[in-house]
């Protein structure tokens, strides 16, 4: 039996104990040794990944107990492209956040706990170590949102804090409803016991709506988002991208397994009010999300309301509940991860360029910083769904298994989520190509500064600034020597990755037919 599964949830846990040992004999030590726990991730998870897309998924018990009794790990296709996903984003962010920070020994091992936990959530084939990892995320979570440098970001972790802890506490409420009806824990069990109690059981019906209701806020599904666009905008730009690529992504992956490896098809077929919830969650998710964002004027705060409204058409796809809209979901997940947290990192890399944090900010961009409204521009498109993105393949499952399900008003809020997502990223991209820049940029914030707040890109995380000099560098002119090539390469490889996935999008839908297949199962 390989050890693979149980390495790559122990690798992170122990670069980060690393960066801390060496924290404490020199300090500033942490982006080397997170790097080489990054990288050395990427090639375990990789590793793991050939294993898995194939009939029968990688399966490892931790400490040698059989299962059910022991804590059983489980990688199939999806789950190995959560870990795969999970680890790629995270030494995409690491290369961006060299010079943008936060650069703390504390921040870099926070950073690694937090892709233990994800990748944990990823590949558990248990519902209590489910909770387990997705409290490590969570309160990773809080911690980088509050890395940021003043009030702002301590407001939005404090309400990431509070909202995120009630919807984990749903969740092990619904883990203990589910654990009292059956007296399992493992997934493959628990779903065989649940079968014998019966899907109408009042017990049974009360563990999923515990379970769904406490995923929904993670994953920040109207209106449970409210933490979402607080967080993503107080929170340094780095965190904004690390954590809107993986946290709820990760979540809503967890949703699926929940929903169809713990209570099966069969479970929703017989309780109509389930997908009914699902498929409501899902339009007002769309809808609600893509008219915020249209009416938001900070950027990083569009994002995350865009966020909202992506997430609704994963809920779509899990309401529809067949092998083309699920396969198109785990397609728009990956995806989403690469699209929406290149498209952090460049207002990030725009914001220290020029200053820029809102939506008439962007006025001329193209010309100002070419590099960066291209990269822009093309990640907004891949996520409006213009082919050939990867944020076109998905969006294209998804409404074809809702037209393969006859659900014909799922079907038309999913065609038009396109439009609703044109709505808000064409501004943005008409100001850029389309309008001049502005004659002088007086009345434009400090470059990487967050209202309220001291300058997060150009500190290191402690409060300390983080230039040689030991000056707090303000300023447009100033901002633009911090920008590294590191920071350029990942948007720009962000963009290309969303054009590339998006061609081998087709290709990656057919290895996941075994994956999906047992799904339905």
């Amino acid at each position: 039996m390989s050890d693979l599964p149980a390495l790559v949830v122990a690798l992170p846990i122990l670069g980060s104990v690393a960066v801390l040992l060496a924290g404490l004999v020199r300090p500033r030590t942490g982006w080397p040794i997170t790097v080489l726990a990054a990288v050395g991730q990427v090639v375990a998870v990789g590793a793991l990944a050939t294993r898995a897309f194939g009939d029968d998924p990688v399966r490892y018990v931790v400490g040698g107990f059989t299962a059910p009794f022991g804590i059983e790990l489980v990688v199939d296709g999806l789950s190995a492209s959560m870990a795969l996903l999970v680890a790629v984003v995270s030494v995409g962010v690491l290369a961006y956040a060299r010079t943008a920070g936060p650069r703390s020994n504390p921040f870099y091992a926070t950073y690694l706990l937090l892709v233990a936990g994800l990748t944990g959530m990823s590949i558990t084939g248990d519902v209590f170590n489910m909770y387990v990892f997705l409290e490590i995320t969570g309160l990773t979570a809080y911690a980088l949102v509050a890395s940021g440098e003043g009030g702002r970001s301590a407001l939005a972790a404090l309400k990431y804090l509070l909202v995120g802890t009630v919807g984990a506490s749903l969740f092990l409420l619904g883990i203990g409803y589910a654990y009292i009806a059956t007296g399992t824990l493992n997934m493959a069990d628990l779903s065989a016991q649940l079968a014998e109690v019966g899907y109408t059981d009042p017990l049974v019906q009360a563990a999923f709506g515990l379970l769904v209701v406490g995923l929904f806020v993670k994953v920040a599904v109207f209106p449970v988002h409210t933490w979402q666009p607080t967080a993503y905008a107080g929170a340094p730009d780095s965190v904004s991208a690390f954590i809107s690529a993986l946290v709820s992504t990760v979540a809503a992956y967890a949703l699926i397994r929940i929903v169809f490896t713990v209570f099966t098809v069969d479970f929703l077929a017989a309780n109509g009010f389930a997908q009914t919830l699902l498929a409501a969650a899902a339009v007002v998710s769309i809808v609600a999300g893509s008219v915020l964002a249209v009416t938001q004027t900070e950027i990083k705060r569009m994002l995350a309301y865009s966020s909202v409204s992506q997430f609704g058409l994963v809920l779509a796809a899990i309401a529809v509940a067949n092998g083309t809209a699920l396969t198109g979901a785990a397609i728009h997940l990956v995806g989403h991860g690469i699209m929406k947290g290149g498209l952090f990192l460049t207002s990030g890399l725009v914001a220290t360029e020029t200053g820029a944090r809102t939506v008439d900010g962007y006025e001329g961009l193209a010309e100002r910083l070419p590099a960066g409204a291209g990269a822009f521009g093309v990640l907004a498109l891949a996520m409006v769904g213009v082919p050939p993105a990867v944020g076109f393949v998905g969006k294209w499952y998804v409404a074809l298994g809702a037209v393969e399900a006859e659900a014909w008003p799922l079907a038309v809020v999913i065609f038009a989520s396109t439009l609703l997502t044109l709505a808000y990223f064409a501004r943005i991209v008409e100001r850029m190509y389309f309008r001049e820049a502005p004659a002088a940029d007086a009345n434009v914030e400090p470059a990487g500064a967050e209202r309220g707040t001291r300058t997060a890109v150009a500190t290191d995380g402690t409060g300390q600034p983080s230039d040689e000099t030991g000056s707090s560098p303000t300023g447009d002119a100033l901002a633009g020597a911090r920008v590294s090539l590191g920071m350029r390469a990942t948007v720009v490889a962000a963009a290309v990755l969303a054009i590339v996935l998006g061609v081998a999008a087709f290709q990656y839908g057919q290895l996941l037919e075994p994956t999906i297949e047992r799904l339905l199962s």
